[in-house]
């Protein structure tokens, strides 16, 4: 499917020579003298490389067609994770490179949405929140107030994050997957 390049967005799917990209980012700059261009950075889903091409902003450019599929997480091995369609009970394997960083949030099943061209997983979508638990944190100094000091905490992930003074060791919290912060304490 052909669109205009100032509609592509992060995420989006472009074939271009015979291969597929994800988008990583893409942003439309409007000089004050010329053409209006749209600057997309991406991935070669095949390989990995990252490629940042130029396009006039009514360039067309072509949109592969993605279908969006819950999987749930089984298990990580040295060839990649493993996730299982829950209608069909098929087994994929997704690469470590499409999971990337998101891989710390991956908990026993879990259920992620993965795009798959054709049978292709091109990019993993987590769910927003994850409950993790903190391992490892600093005790509480007395007379410190609530409002805006937080204090540094490692959680069961391994993921570093900021946490309120009256969490400590052992505490279960909601984490948003998107940048790892503190969102609540969990409720269970």
């Amino acid at each position: 499917m052909r669109v205009i390049a100032s509609s592509i967005r992060k995420g989006n799917v472009i074939e271009q020579d015979g291969k597929l990209y994800v988008v990583l980012s893409a942003e439309n700059i409007h000089p004050g003298k010329g053409t209006p261009v749209s600057q997309i950075e991406m991935r070669r889903i095949s390989d990995g490389v990252k490629v940042s091409e130029r396009y006039k902003t009514t360039d067309q450019v072509e949109k592969a067609t993605i279908e969006e599929r819950n999987f749930n997480y089984l298990y990580q091995d040295g060839d990649g994770y493993h996730f299982m369609n829950n209608e069909t009970y098929d087994q994929i394997q997704v690469p470590k490179d499409v999971v990337g960083s998101g891989a710390a949030y991956l908990q026993e099943n879990m259920t992620v949405k993965l795009s798959m061209h054709d049978t292709t997983p091109v990019a993993i979508q987590l769910p927003q929140r994850v409950t993790l638990e903190v391992v490892e944190t600093e005790p509480v100094t007395k007379g410190q107030t609530a409002s805006s000091s937080y204090k540094p905490a490692v959680l069961s992930n391994g993921i570093r994050t900021a946490v309120p003074p009256h969490i400590g060791v052992g505490t279960r919290i909601v984490v948003l997957t998107e940048d790892g912060s503190y969102s609540e304490r969990a409720k269970d």
